[in-house]
This record gives structure tokens, C-alpha cells and sequence, in this order.
């Protein structure tokens, strides 16, 4: 609830902005000091921002967009975390590529399935991003996940380099933790190997 009224709170500014960018008299903020941005009741990748009390008509950055809730280049978001409703793009949408970006801001999965690196575009220079260790690129929530999330394209073995074993003798340290048997990773004393459901 607490959200929804922020939420609220804003749009209603951004409306009472926006009546006075169209209107004859000269806008004003909301705020005469610090730096805050406004949704744009019509368009999604435009916002307003108002600055020290002075306000200005932002556009966002190829492959982002505007709604608020978070910010990966001057208030905007990658295009996929924003959820437009009925707003409208005042902007060509067209990606402008580059090579290994489709647009100027976005992620994208490196060529190898089950990879455990991904590619992170900014202003349309790539830059390559390690998954932490264990874990692989998954294309559907944009970041990295479990290897047994991704069966269909991923062996969680070949990630990990550990093949879970199908019974575990009893008396043993992983025998404590069945059905979710545990071992060491060698060489660090920081992690363990979790085998869920024989992966």
C-alpha cells in the first residue's frame, strides 16, 4: 500500500507538471531543491526531472525506459524491466546496434548456452560480466542463476565439475544432510556443493 500511494503521489505531480509545461504561465517544481524525476503520463521514454527547481523534459538512452522504480542511466531502466501500460514512445524505438549490443543499454547472453558469463551493454560498448562461481547466465530473468534451473539447456556437472552421486554412505558428513547432500569444493574452505534432486 505504502508503494501504490508513492506511486500515486508521483503520478499526480508528474500530472500537475505536465498541465503546467502546456499551460501559458512558466513551470515550477514540486521541489526547490535536490533532484527529482517525474513520470510522463503520456510517454515511456520520456520523464521530467526537476533540478534545483528548475525543470527539464528528459529522453532516455536507446534500449531504455522510464517508470520510477529503477535506474541503470539518468533515471531510466533497461527496456525490459519497465511495463509501459498504456504510455506511448515519443522517440524512435529502433535498436541502434552495435556490435555484440542490440541497443545502446542493455544484457545480453554471451554465444555459448550455459554460460557463465554474460555481456552488459553501456552506451553501446560491451563489457563482459562474470557470474559468481556455480552459477550460469539465464537469459529469462536477465542474470545469472542455479545450473539445475536451466535443464533444458545447461548439465549442472559440466558447470560445476562435480557429478552428485545417487546414494550416499551413511555415517558420512553428507550423509547428514540427505536428501540434499553436501561436499566440499576443493581448494575452498568458503563453499559447498549442494546436490538437489541428483544435480
Amino acid at each position: 500500500m505504502k508503494q501504490f500511494g508513492v506511486l500515486f503521489a508521483t503520478t499526480v505531480v508528474g500530472l500537475a507538471l505536465v498541465a503546467q509545461v502546456s499551460s501559458a504561465a512558466a513551470p515550477s517544481c514540486p521541489e526547490p531543491y535536490g533532484e527529482q524525476a517525474y513520470l510522463h503520463p503520456d510517454h515511456c521514454d520520456q520523464f521530467f526531472l526537476c533540478t534545483n527547481g528548475t525543470l527539464t523534459l528528459e529522453t532516455c538512452e536507446n534500449g531504455l525506459l522510464f517508470d520510477g522504480k529503477g535506474a541503470v542511466h539518468n533515471h531510466c531502466n533497461y527496456n525490459w524491466a519497465v511495463e509501459c501500460g498504456a504510455r506511448k514512445f515519443a522517440t524512435d524505438q529502433t535498436p541502434l546496434s552495435t556490435p555484440g549490443c542490440e541497443y545502446l543499454f542493455g544484457i545480453y547472453p554471451d554465444a555459448a548456452e550455459c554460460s557463465t558469463s554474460y555481456h552488459k551493454c553501456a552506451f553501446g560498448e560491451v563489457h563482459q560480466e562474470l557470474c559468481e562461481a556455480g552459477l550460469v547466465y539465464d537469459h529469462r530473468i536477465h542474470g545469472c542463476n542455479w545450473p539445475d534451473q536451466l535443464l533444458e539447456q545447461c548439465n549442472p556437472e559440466a558447470v560445476v565439475g562435480f557429478k552428485c552421486p545417487q546414494s550416499v554412505p551413511s555415517g558420512t558428513v553428507a550423509a547428514r544432510f540427505w536428501p540434499y547432500p553436501r561436499f566440499p569444493v576443493p581448494n575452498d574452505c568458503h563453499r559447498l556443493i549442494t546436490c538437489v534432486d541428483g544435480h
